[in-house]
């Protein structure tokens, strides 16, 4: 019963295994790149300029913490694998180089001290420009031949199909084309003898085969996704394709799924405590960044926002117990006399609090939230006690994602944003659940780097 020898995958494209190597290998050499060029302008400089031993000084462990902010701002930017074309690599390399070096400068100016000489600084911010953008390059070389990579057949129902191809069509996290569909019968059943599965995806050169409930019930079906597994062909259920290549547990799998994973917040204490101990660290910082930020936004207050400064709301926390949310006011006063749902381009937002959405100030007080142990940085997005009342009631196992603390971003906001109306309330559960199933310190800084992404308005996916 095995496959007979396939050809090439996706040979129409010419790919080639050294185009993913190429893809992996530009983060790490990129990072690889910023450490050279922090360390060695500091001991050109330390040795021919300045006279002082390098490694046995200060300004060893600063140049340290430069590299990690230069690393830090270009994945927070998306560098190397987001910026699609030149025209919008040149600017992420210059934004990435030149964050770098402002972080740097105002923690000197903040401690009143040169941690580092202008030479390092500003020479390796100059150094970075051609080396982000090189790394951009490289990392786009294979894109092309990479995002066409993934072949998928569905066997299944008419819809399992249109949903996938739906989905696919938009931002998946691993991107793949549905390039054909059979029904269970249609791939278990033939003439003695006959494997219409393995037919098909040897005509359509497929790469992942995607079965459904049904389809994993039927012994023909699967002695043939066996062969297939055996040639090389990834084999997946719908809910493990889902959360592979969308980043989301699908609907139909919400309440089958919803008990057989752990929580990391609740099944590991220490993961708990790391992250409460990240919340504070973080919710500090924004503090002094809400103190600097507050004349501004009383003086914007006085022209076209006229009203209170802070706006104070209901929402529904950890363990479903409310607590009130901090906001700087984006609408008029009288908005709380509606009771829909917030939309991006609501008509109760203000000039100025549309300047606030678009520059996501208005969120900036909740690290107020945040300090207090309401919110975490990252975690499901809190909702108002009336929407949850009535969400509980109509979507299955809504109430689980109260069993962790709400974040003030989260996955469901960088993969979906604004929830309209119960359908795309149900579209955020899908994440959220992926979030509970998935929770790490690693996810979490995934979803900081997206966030940063999103406020920066930059496009595209990333890892």
């Amino acid at each position: 019963m095995a496959l007979p020898d396939r050809p090439h995958i996706l040979k129409p494209v010419r790919w080639r295994p050294y185009h993913l190597a190429v893809r992996l290998l530009a983060r790490p050499v990129m990072y690889g790149g910023v450490f050279v060029v922090v360390l060695g302008l500091s001991k050109y400089h330390a040795e021919f300029i300045g006279d002082y031993d390098f490694t046995g000084s200060s300004r060893f462990a600063w140049a340290l913490a430069f590299v990690l902010l230069l690393c830090g701002a270009a994945y927070g930017l998306g560098l190397p694998e987001v910026p699609r074309t030149p025209r919008s690599r040149l600017p992420m390399s210059l934004m990435a180089s030149g964050s770098g070096a402002l972080g740097i400068s105002l923690v000197q100016l903040f401690v009143g001290d040169a941690l580092l000489p202008r030479l390092v600084v500003f020479g390796s911010a100059a150094l970075l420009v051609p080396w982000f953008y090189a790394m951009s390059t490289l990392a786009g070389a294979g894109r092309a031949a990479l995002e066409r990579r993934d072949r998928v057949i569905v066997v299944g129902p008419w819809q399992l199909e249109a949903d996938l191809a739906s989905e696919l069509a938009g931002h998946p996290e691993k991107p793949a084309s549905v390039v054909a569909h059979l029904t269970e019968d249609a791939a278990g059943q033939g003439a003695p003898g006959s494997r219409p599965l393995l037919e098909a995806v040897r005509r359509e050169n497929a790469t992942v085969l995607v079965l459904s409930g049904a389809a994993q019930a039927d012994d023909n079906i699967i002695d043939q996704a066996a062969a297939l597994h055996e040639s090389g062909v990834r084999v997946r259920t719908q809910s493990l394709f889902y959360e592979e290549w969308l980043g989301k547990i699908p609907v139909a799998d919400l309440g089958r799924v919803s008990l057989f994973f752990d929580i990391g917040e609740v099944h590991r204490e220490r993961f708990g405590r790391v992250k409460r101990l990240i919340d504070v660290a973080g919710g500090t910082v924004g503090l002094v960044i809400l103190v600097l930020v507050v004349p501004v936004v009383v003086v914007g207050n006085l022209i076209a926002n006229r009203g209170r400064l802070f706006y104070v709301q209901s929402r529904i926390g950890r363990n479903g117990v409310p607590f009130d949310i901090y906001k700087f006011r984006s609408m008029r006063e009288d908005a709380e006399a509606s009771t829909d749902w917030t939309d991006e381009r609501d008509p109760r937002v203000t000039r100025f609090g549309r300047i606030l959405r678009v520059t996501h100030l208005d969120e900036l007080p909740q690290v107020w939230n945040v300090v207090r142990g309401d919110l975490s940085l990252v975690g499901p997005r809190p909702e108002q006690p009336r929407y949850v009342a009535d969400l509980v009631e109509k979507l299955p196992y809504y109430d689980l994602r109260h069993i962790v603390r709400p974040g003030l971003t989260g996955w469901a906001q960088v993969k979906y944003g604004y929830a309209g109306d119960e359908h795309d309330a149900l579209e955020k559960l899908q994440y959220d659940f992926h979030y509970l199933r998935r929770q790490s310190l690693a996810f979490d800084l995934k979803i900081v780097a997206r966030t940063t992404r999103s406020v920066l308005g930059i496009q595209g996916r990333g890892r």
